[in-house]
């Protein structure tokens, strides 16, 4: 009988505007199996916000101190604020066998694979740079000049795709959950996630053959 799963830490990448936000949210909630990330930050909560749920809300000393205690994932500072991912947290989840899904730019996301050599990396992808473009102003909440700043930055987020495991086209909201569910699900039966498993397989074998 194959030994109890541990979870599997996703990273989520994607150009702004592609639906990352939205497609996490629905994975979480059509299916039992995953937690998404709490972030730790030192800004303040807003209206509405909870300890432990949006964020975990800390000092700036605390904040250093986790650091300095290399206990965070990753982490950056903006606009004056620290932002980062606490490494208990994550390993707490894993061991409960959830799968974890981590938001997270490009950057940051080859950084947590140093930590997490078995993290699963997923990048969203709109069907096309047009439809991006119409995404980021159907929202109607930003200027034609913060749109045109997140096309660019699309561009330079363009030249790390090939560092993830896959690309998943966020089309249509429900199909595009349902891949990414059954990626994460293949995910889990590669040889590097279940290394204990073969381990324990080739010494009962070794046993027999005495």
């Amino acid at each position: 009988m194959k030994m109890r799963r541990k979870g599997i830490l996703i990273v989520v990448s994607g150009f702004s505007g592609v639906g990352k936000g939205t497609l996490m949210k629905q994975l979480v909630h059509s299916y039992d199996n995953y937690a998404l990330s709490v972030s730790m930050t030192t800004r303040q909560p807003r209206p509405g916000e909870s300890d432990g749920k949006e964020y975990f809300f800390v000092s700036r000393e605390v904040f250093e101190k986790t650091i300095a205690e290399n206990g965070l994932i990753e982490y950056a500072n903006y606009c004056g604020n620290y932002y980062g991912t606490p490494k208990e947290y994550v390993e707490k989840q894993l061991e409960k066998g959830k799968d974890v899904i981590l938001e997270i730019e490009i950057q940051g996301a080859l950084k947590v694979r140093e930590q997490f050599p078995t993290a699963l990396l997923l990048f969203v992808m709109p069907p096309s740079a047009q439809e991006l473009k119409k995404r980021l102003e159907g929202r109607g909440t930003e200027t034609e000049e913060v749109i045109d700043k997140r096309l660019k930055r699309a561009t330079e987020e363009a030249e790390g795709i090939e560092n993830y495991d896959f690309i998943v086209i966020n089309d249509k909201l429900e199909e595009c959950v349902k891949e990414m569910h059954g990626l994460i699900l293949a995910a889990h039966e590669t040889p590097d996630r279940n290394q204990e498993f073969i381990d324990n397989m080739r010494k009962e074998l070794e046993n027999f053959a005495k």
